[in-house]
């Protein structure tokens, strides 16, 4: 009986064993660092000039990059600390916790300071979640606090982040939704959430959204735009932009800027054409 008790009692123990490095061994796979970066190359720099024109104009081509320079540089200062702190997890190895928890810790130096982040991972039933928490030291440091959490598909093809406005308000600001087409984030929707601005007051762009999107037609990017144009009532506004990745000519349609719902393109100089 003793011998029995014995056997019965070390089997329990390798199971448990052998259970937990189960565990311990398969962390979740992080969602894809471009998960929180929507692509705003084609309107970052100047279009390349096949020779000086003094007639040509650029009207159309501008229009589109004072929309995605607006985009661009709001979620450039609201991103820049997550981004990084994310994309650095890819360099860490985590640790088992428990109930399918695993966690990374590790430090980000940026912009002269040194922010702490933990990120945690748990499988759930059917995605996993997902948790960020930032602290700072040095100049303005700050205590920890949870910037942005969410979760991915189990498969990894497709997921939603929540981004905090910061320290001082921890509250949503940013719903971005993103989905992989391949072996890239093929769609991003970025959807400003915010309910008050700094001053408690109404924050008018709530609901504002910008979504870039690859296609498979010869202009084969896109972003569609709606937003409130205004700060002190509802005023929103749509645009829709299409242009080639590698040729770089395009087109866009906004009623508000050119009274009208054509097209207006713009060639791979950024100068304007006639749209066929």
């Amino acid at each position: 009986m003793k011998k029995a008790v014995s056997i019965s009692l070390l089997i329990a123990i390798i199971l448990v064993l052998f259970g937990g490095c189960t565990k311990k061994d398969t962390p979740p796979s992080l969602p894809p660092a471009n998960s929180m970066t929507i692509d705003f190359s084609n309107f970052l720099a100047s279009q390349k000039s096949a020779g000086i024109d003094v007639l040509a104009t650029k009207t159309n081509w501008t229009a589109a990059v004072t929309t995605a320079g607006f985009w661009n540089l709001l979620l450039t200062i609201n991103l820049i600390v997550p981004v990084a702190s994310f994309k650095k997890a890819m360099d860490n190895t985590p640790v088992y916790l428990d109930n399918k928890k695993w966690e990374w810790k590790y430090s980000v130096n940026l912009i002269g300071a040194t922010y702490n982040a933990r990120l945690t991972g748990q499988i759930q039933t059917s995605d996993i979640k997902w948790e960020m928490y930032i602290s700072k030291t040095g100049v303005d440091p700050y205590s920890e606090f949870m910037w942005f959490s969410g979760t991915s598909a189990l498969d990894g093809k497709s997921g939603q982040w929540i981004l905090n406005h910061s320290q001082t308000y921890k509250e949503p600001m940013l719903q971005i939704d993103w989905t992989v087409t391949g072996t890239d984030v093929g769609s991003i929707k970025y959807t400003y959430v915010r309910d008050k601005t700094d001053n408690r007051t109404t924050d008018w762009f709530k609901n504002s959204y910008i979504e870039y999107g690859l296609t498979s037609g010869t202009l084969n990017a896109k972003y569609t735009v709606h937003h409130n144009i205004s700060t002190t009532t509802s005023d929103f506004k749509d645009v829709y932009i299409e242009w080639s990745t590698s040729n770089h000519n395009g087109h866009i349609k906004a009623l508000h800027y050119f009274q009208d719902s054509n097209w207006h393109c713009w060639d791979g100089t950024g100068n304007d054409v006639t749209c066929n």
